[in-house]
C-alpha cells in the first residue's frame, strides 16, 4: 500500500501553537519535508526543533529562488514551477514505498503556502490528510490584543503585490483588512493606507508570537518589512 501524506500546519511560529494532532503525526511519521531557503534551515524546521525526533528522516525542499527574482517574471514562474514537479516526485518516491510523510507548512497549509502546489500534484496519487494550522494573521491579532472583526464586519485578506490602486481602493471598501506578503511592496502598503485613509488604525506585526516580536502602529514605522510580517486593521463594525 502507498503511504499516506500529511499537510501539518505549524502556526504562527510559537513552537507551543501547534495542535496536538500536529505534535503526534510529526512525532509518528517517519518522513518529515519542509521549505527552506538554500543554505538555510528554515522557519519551518526551527518551529518543530524541540518535537522531531532523531529516527525520522529529514527531507528539506530548498527553493531555487525566492526574493531575487520579481515573483510575475517568465523566469521565476519557470524555476519555481520545476521546483515543485521535482519537490512532488521526491515526496512521491517515498509515498509509493508505503512511508508516510509529513510536509510542513507554516501557519496553515491551504493559506497562501507552498505546500498546496505540492498537494494538487500529489493528491490525485495518494491519501492526503490536512492537519490545520493557526494562521499568521491570527498568531498576529492575538499579540496585538487587536479585534478584529465586530458584528457585520466583512474581512479581507489583501496580498501586498497588488497595484497600488487595487490596495487602495480594497481598504477603502472593507471594514477590516489584513495586508500580507510585503517585503519590497512595503512602502507601497503603507502609501495605500495613507491614501485610503485608514492608516491610524492599522498595526505593524513583524515575527509576531516569535522571539524578537514587534508590534507598532503603522504610522510609526519606517524600514525594511522581512518576511514575517503584515498590516493589521481592525474592524470597528456593530457592538451590543
Amino acid at each position: 500500500m502507498a503511504g499516506r501524506l500529511y499537510g501539518i500546519g505549524l502556526g504562527p511560529g510559537d513552537p507551543e501553537l501547534l495542535t496536538v494532532k500536529a505534535v503526534r503525526l510529526i512525532v509518528e511519521t517517519p518522513i518529515i519535508a519542509y521549505f527552506a531557503k538554500a543554505g538555510r534551515r528554515g522557519n519551518a524546521r526551527m518551529i518543530v526543533d524541540r518535537w522531531l525526533p532523531a529516527t525520522c528522516e529529514e527531507m528539506p525542499l530548498y527553493y531555487p529562488v525566492t526574493t531575487e527574482i520579481a515573483f510575475d517574471h517568465p523566469d521565476y514562474k519557470a524555476a519555481l514551477s520545476t521546483f515543485y514537479e521535482e519537490a512532488a516526485e521526491r515526496l512521491a518516491e517515498r509515498l509509493e514505498r508505503g512511508l508516510d510523510v509529513a510536509l510542513l507548512a507554516e501557519g496553515d497549509p491551504l493559506f497562501y503556502g507552498s505546500f498546496m502546489h505540492l498537494f494538487v500534484r500529489l493528491r490525485p496519487r495518494f491519501e492526503t490528510q490536512i492537519i490545520p494550522g493557526v494562521t499568521g494573521m491570527a498568531g498576529c491579532s492575538a499579540a496585538a490584543c487587536a479585534p478584529m472583526t465586530w458584528g457585520d464586519d466583512v474581512m479581507s485578506v489583501l496580498p501586498g503585490t497588488l497595484a497600488f490602486g487595487d490596495l487602495v481602493a480594497r481598504l477603502k471598501a472593507c471594514d477590516a483588512a489584513v495586508v500580507i506578503k510585503l517585503g519590497r511592496n512595503f512602502d507601497k502598503v503603507k502609501a495605500a493606507f495613507e491614501e485610503a485613509g485608514v492608516i491610524e488604525r492599522a498595526i505593524y506585526i513583524e515575527r509576531g508570537t516569535m522571539e524578537h516580536e514587534k508590534i507598532v502602529p503603522l504610522s510609526e514605522f519606517a524600514g525594511s518589512a522581512p518576511y514575517f510580517s503584515l498590516v493589521l486593521l481592525p474592524g470597528q463594525g456593530r457592538r451590543p
